[in-house]
């Protein structure tokens, strides 16, 4: 068997997107589990929709989500160059071949004339495709116009009545009719080669060994495969991922949802939880477990288990993944990625006792690591108590619960869990207030806020001299 060699081939019309990505990882999947090679490739030959700066946007989140290539732009390879504005040769080399050998014609029609013909077929409810009127020309008018300087293209000649039968590693055996495929443009009017030719060869010199990408395209194969046969090459193994689609079973598109991957990462998901995530949208194992490292996901994944369904986009499974993600990492990973938001935040993050013990307690209770953010504010600072809590807070009995911390506090410093447990209860005891109205004074003393964390907790986070600290500032000093 000839080693695997897969490919992502994006354009740079923009940020990396969810289906991108997902594509992009069951080949970086498929190549570490096999033993081989994952190659990028950059498809730019659509120069009017490159984006300034989105080659370099998608490798920097290729690295970041540590799917490093094998081979591609600033790596190299033995099949360099791997960016296709720097390859045109090689197609306009093999495009004259396939005039030569008669199965690729120029086509002199202009973008008004094939409007004409689509309008035309579409009135008859036939199907919609070039009705070959530039096949004929003669050599002399073809090389005449050509002279002239005169716009055109060059077109694929597919064959007549022919069923095309291909083996899909996903979908089986696939039939498909000739009489369904144009005759595809492979060179464009400004000399930049269609996707399907540039594909195809490229495909071929860097011995690509199996063809992974969405199943829109599935409808193109047969073109693929007659131009590996007129070029008298082996096509590879055809994969064809199943559409990602909404939840409403409609197809995920950029007009319905966010789809770039960078948002995801910026609104606070964790890199680990979005490629678990896209991985099982068209992917399971045999014992339907959820939650997988992605070197775990290399050592199990397979083409075999991945689904003809279409695979739905569900944010609240992604949601729901990134919360196990924020409790399962590691505390300092988590604190070091949360440390951005909390500098934008404009919180000090320089006790890193203090900063690790808030995010501890914090992603217990969150789902994205802003989340985190605010639910530290809390300790960082007190705030400003409204109305109600203020007259809650110096009610009699509120008082004299802070007092009694005020004045057990120092005898027992420094404070740990066991300690804050003991005179919690004996503060219970003494006082014989209970429920609300023991812990809300607290909280709102502590936290700004009736709700939070237990006392050990906080106290934990806030250490002893500032939860010391934020009690007084609202014990009145009336007299008991």
């Amino acid at each position: 068997m000839n080693p695997v060699r897969v490919r992502f081939a994006p354009s740079p019309t923009g940020y990396l997107h969810i289906g991108g990505l997902r594509t992009a990882l069951y080949d970086y999947l498929f190549a570490r589990s096999t033993g081989g090679k994952f190659i990028l490739r950059i498809e730019d030959t659509d120069q009017s929709r490159e984006v300034p700066g989105a080659v370099e946007n998608l490798i920097d989140a290729l690295h970041q989500l540590g799917m490093d290539f094998d081979e591609g732009p600033g790596v190299g390879g033995p099949f360099a160059p791997y960016i296709q504005s720097q390859r045109l040769d090689s197609y306009r080399e093999h495009a004259q071949k396939l005039l030569d050998s008669g199965h690729a014609y120029h086509c002199f029609c202009t973008s008004d004339t094939l409007t004409q013909m689509r309008k035309a077929q579409q009135a008859k409810g036939q199907f919609v495709k070039y009705d070959r009127r530039c096949l004929n020309l003669s050599k002399s008018e073809v090389d005449a116009r050509l002279a002239a300087g005169e716009k055109h293209v060059v077109r694929l000649k597919m064959p007549d009545n022919r069923k095309f039968v291909f083996n899909d590693l996903i979908r089986g055996q696939v039939e498909m009719d000739a009489s369904q495929s144009d005759d595809q443009v492979l060179i464009k009017s400004d000399g930049f080669p269609t996707y399907h030719l540039a594909a195809v060869v490229d495909d071929h010199f860097m011995h690509i060994s199996h063809a992974i990408r969405g199943e829109e395209w599935l409808s193109s194969t047969p073109k693929h495969i007659w131009l590996y046969e007129c070029l008298g090459w082996e096509a590879p193994n055809w994969v064809h991922l199943p559409l990602i689609l909404n939840t409403d079973r409609s197809k995920l598109s950029k007009r319905m949802n966010d789809v770039s991957v960078e948002s995801y990462i910026t609104r606070g998901y964790l890199k680990e939880a979005l490629l678990n995530f896209v991985a099982l949208m068209g992917w399971h194992t045999a014992d339907d477990r959820e939650l997988y490292s992605l070197e775990e996901l290399c050592e199990v994944f397979s083409l075999d288990r991945v689904n003809k369904a279409g695979a739905v986009f569900d944010l609240s499974k992604l949601d729901w993944m990134n919360g196990q993600y924020l409790r399962s990492l590691p505390l300092e990973t988590i604190a070091k990625r949360c440390k951005p938001y909390f500098t934008a935040a404009g919180l000090d993050t320089g006790s890193q006792e203090m900063y690790h013990k808030a995010v501890a307690a914090a992603r217990e209770r969150s789902t994205l690591l802003p989340e985190i953010v605010d639910y530290c504010k809390m300790f960082y600072s007190s705030g400003e108590l409204g109305t109600a809590d203020l007259e809650q807070i110096s009610s009699p009995d509120s008082q004299r619960v802070l007092a009694w911390f005020i004045a057990n506090l120092p005898a027992n410093l420094p404070l740990d869990v066991d300690k804050v447990h003991a005179l919690t209860q004996k503060a219970i005891t003494e006082l014989g207030i209970k429920g609300k109205a023991f812990y809300t004074p607290l909280r709102l003393a502590l936290i700004g806020q009736a709700h939070g964390p237990d006392l050990p907790t906080t106290f934990s986070i806030l250490g002893d001299f500032e939860a010391l600290s934020r009690l007084t500032k609202f014990y009145t000093a009336k007299p008991l």
